[in-house]
């Protein structure tokens, strides 16, 4: 259905016409159904800008057209519509259609919305935000937009100051979905294993779906994910060559701290510069993001050493991977120190998701590691919770160290041999996913 008749529609508040909704109707067909988690779960009802980012497939469109018919059930006809950037051309034809689409708000209703889809198709698309803002046209109106160009949506939404109404919050990151969903829909399934399903997913709900429904990942599924990266990264001016050799030189160095001047060099680039570009166009993309050494005497993290380059999208990472890992079997077949880096990447991803859920986007990239000439830890948290991550057993003999250099820090160990002492504790991967340690940021 064209947008020109849905609108239509919609100002008559005739919503149950099947063909209104695929999106929806496919959602709803899934054999295992997964709830969107970002932290937005009812819309406000004051006028203002909502900008949600996220990678694709996340399904962000889905949500979008669910609160859109939501909309006019709750509210009646003509208070939403709806415009698709992927079929606007130019900022000048949004302009246009936006204000046609202002007059058609029923009078004196409650709520009026407009819902516009993928807007970072758009060039110039926050350039109109902002001038029909200022001119008062969208001053009643809720306007939420979505979009999988994370750079133009983060910048977009920069250049938007003042200009967001009176809402407490206006930017969401759409966030892979928990490990409570997964396990509460597929544990019957996977058993014991269930966390390492979850790990080769990603939390992404189309290769959740594929694992639930095939017990492997489709290659068609995948392949969305790496055309999406490749897309973002070639039309920004950049080389797909260039960012295989980056993938591979992240796959290498895994979860050891390397300088930007050497992942250039491995990674074929002219610099460091060039590196630093590609690495924030991937942090932009939800991908993958760096994590600065944690400078404890300071309380800071620090820019001039060597950082990790954590995947916190696995679903990217299983895309890019050279082993083409699909299922659960070919998962467990990689060697000991291999597995050892994909759970120090889950546990990346969950840090990230839940500091990004509970406290907000800027905090979850503040992420960092401690490392001193003897020890190391995997992870310092924007709380100051120390995270060690290992593969295999681990006990509280193996940190002796940790109380006479932290006294007054606790840490947690990732393993699977749990245990507690007064300064450490022990948790399986499973127990780290699940809620009743979700007090650990």
């Amino acid at each position: 259905m064209n947008v020109s008749t849905l609108n239509e529609l919609l100002a008559e508040g005739k919503i149950d016409s099947p063909d209104m909704w695929p999106r929806i109707s496919e959602y709803h067909s899934k054999s295992v159904l997964f709830e969107f988690e970002f932290g937005l779960k009812v819309l406000p009802i004051i006028p203002g800008m909502i900008i949600v980012r996220g990678p694709r497939q996340f399904g962000k469109s889905t949500w979008l057209d669910l609160s859109l018919r939501k909309t006019i059930e709750e509210f009646g006809p003509g208070t939403a519509f709806y415009l698709n950037g992927d079929e606007i051309a130019s900022s000048e034809e949004l302009s246009r259609l936006t204000s046609e689409l202002i007059p058609s708000f029923k009078k004196g209703v409650r709520v009026k919305r407009l819902f516009i889809d993928e807007i970072t198709a758009i060039p110039g698309w926050e350039k109109v935000l902002k001038r029909l803002w200022d001119q008062g046209e969208l001053r009643e109106i809720l306007v939420v937009t979505t979009g999988s160009k994370a750079f133009d949506l983060r910048r977009g939404a920069e250049r938007l100051p003042g200009r967001k109404g009176k809402l407490e919050k206006t930017n969401y990151v759409f966030l892979p979905i928990s490990y409570e969903q997964f396990h509460k829909r597929c544990s019957d399934l996977f058993k014991e294993k269930t966390w390492m399903a979850y790990l080769i997913t990603g939390g992404s709900p189309v290769l959740c779906h594929d694992l639930y429904q095939h017990q492997k990942l489709t290659e068609s599924s995948v392949q969305i994910t790496r055309d999406w990266v490749l897309g973002e990264i070639i039309a920004s001016g950049r080389s797909r060559v260039f960012i295989h050799n980056l993938f591979q030189a992240l796959f290498r160095f895994g979860g050891t701290p390397v300088g930007f001047a050497k992942l250039a060099r491995e990674s074929g680039l002219a610099n460091n510069t060039l590196a630093t570009e590609y690495i924030e166009q991937l942090s932009d993309l939800f991908a993958v993001l760096p994590s600065w050494q944690w400078d404890d005497s300071r309380q800071i993290l620090v820019s001039h050493k060597p950082c990790k380059f954590n995947f916190i999208n696995l679903g990217v990472a299983i895309a890019f991977h050279k082993s083409s890992i699909r299922s659960l079997s070919e998962f467990e077949n990689q060697p000991t120190e291999t597995k050892g880096m994909w759970l120090e990447w889950l546990v990346a991803q969950e840090i990230w998701r839940r500091t990004t859920l509970s406290r907000s986007e800027e905090e979850a990239e503040q992420v960092g590691f401690w490392k001193s000439k003897e020890h190391e830890i995997d992870f310092v948290t924007p709380e100051k919770t120390f995270i060690e991550v290992k593969w295999g057993r681990a006990g509280p003999l193996d940190f002796t160290w940790f109380p006479k250099v932290f006294p007054k820090s606790q840490l947690l160990v990732v393993c699977k041999t749990p245990f507690e002492t007064n300064h450490i504790r022990g948790v399986t991967p499973e127990e780290f996913l699940l809620p009743r340690v979700n007090d650990i940021p």
